[in-house]
């Protein structure tokens, strides 16, 4: 079984598990917010840790283990290795999903070997760091610093389920030190590669960048929404910073204008997470969350979609271009962005909440289904395209 070609390359079967995650997440995440289900596990609580560690870390570890290695100039991640760090994931997967609708007890012994996953994950990518003789290693030293803010907030979170005073510290450290610094410094590098469009990077202004994130983190974690001063400078430095890159955009080629509009979102989000958070605490106006999925969805879900697909393509001997079917899904994950910050206004003001969250998670399943259906035959069993 361990030769099927499903595991032969390692984002094959964690792309699998994170799409699957993402699909399974939603649907359950929804039943639950309306009280269809009794759960174990407070909603809330299910949701931010479903979608941090069960589906953006398995799929960005997806493109970590093809790429990292690349990157330091070293051989290949060993099959049995990165295979150790997937059955642990999905084992984890599995016992989390189960003890959500069964017992606490599953819960926490889901979350531990996602956990150890996560510290094997890393261990992993450091031995490649410390063994490269390239010499600039910078982009590797990031990614393993937001890896580790990524373990830190897993035990955190963990810890939250007995000391709630813990979970916003953990969800905030993250979503901005974590999620957003690994994929932004992956981002900087690829993107910009891809596009033909070299940068010369400017070490400095990325701390700057770093530091904000940290400020904002701290801040919301003392008093929610009082970020706002600091997503403002988010919004201007890495607004200037893109504008800097001079991203041939608009681009012909959707496989790399999905990119673009991923990072594009970033200034947007801050944008609308320092309004949103201004207001809040201006008048006591509920965005339901606008400020994160803003980011999350409008960054690091499209960049996923957007390199997801990439690699899916490229790593599978078809050719690498964008077919009438990958173009329709691009043009989706914008529709998923959309509507999930038109529920957080339809929240805030009063309009027919239930139906925009309706909507919004359709338009979710909707997107995983469609892009499962097209890319899952490709994964497992190295299906040629048409």
């Amino acid at each position: 079984m361990k030769n099927h070609f499903f595991f032969s390359q390692p984002h094959q079967p964690f792309f699998v598990l994170a799409f699957m995650n993402a699909f399974l997440s939603m649907f359950l995440f929804m039943l639950m917010f309306k009280g269809i289900i009794a759960t174990e596990l407070l909603g809330i609580k299910y949701h931010a840790y479903s979608f941090i560690f069960l589906m953006f870390t398995p799929a960005f570890l997806a493109f970590l283990f093809t790429t990292f290695p690349r990157f330091s100039a070293t051989l290949p991640i060993a099959k049995e290795h990165y295979l150790k760090v997937f059955w642990l994931f999905l084992v984890g997967s599995i016992l989390f999903q189960l003890g959500t609708l069964t017992s606490i007890f599953l819960v926490g012994m889901g979350m531990m070997l996602v956990l150890l996953a996560s510290m094997f994950s890393g261990k992993l990518l450091l031995n490649i760091y410390t063994t490269s003789t390239i010499n600039d290693k910078n982009d590797q030293k990031w990614i393993l610093i937001a890896i580790f803010f990524g373990l830190l907030s897993h035990l955190l979170f963990i810890l939250s389920l007995w000391l709630p005073n813990l979970h916003t510290f953990s969800v905030q450290m993250a979503i901005y030190l974590y999620l957003f610094l690994v994929t932004f410094v992956v981002a900087q590098r690829m993107i910009p590669f891809f596009s033909n469009s070299p940068i010369k990077k400017e070490k400095e202004k990325f701390k700057v960048i770093v530091g904000l994130l940290a400020v904002h983190m701290a801040l919301e974690s003392i008093q929610p929404h009082s970020s706002f001063l600091v997503d403002f400078f988010l919004v201007y430095i890495v607004g200037k910073e893109l504008y800097r890159w001079k991203l041939p955009f608009p681009n012909p080629n959707p496989l790399l204008w999905i990119l673009h509009l991923a990072l594009f979102w970033i200034p947007v989000a801050f944008l609308l997470s320092g309004i949103s958070n201004f207001l809040t605490l201006y008048n006591g106006t509920n965005f339901l969350y606008m400020d994160i999925h803003g980011l999350l969805l409008g960054f690091l879900f499209t960049v996923l979609i957007g390199f997801g697909t990439r690699v899916t393509i490229g790593h599978s001997g078809n050719i690498m271009k964008a077919d009438k079917w990958v173009i329709l899904l691009f043009y989706w994950t914008q529709v998923v962005v959309i509507m999930r910050i038109l529920t957080s206004f339809a929240f805030a003001n009063g309009w027919n909440f239930l139906l925009f969250f309706d909507i919004s998670v359709v338009v979710w399943l909707v997107m995983f289904g469609l892009w499962a259906s097209r890319f899952f035959s490709v994964l497992i069993f190295g299906k040629k395209l048409n």
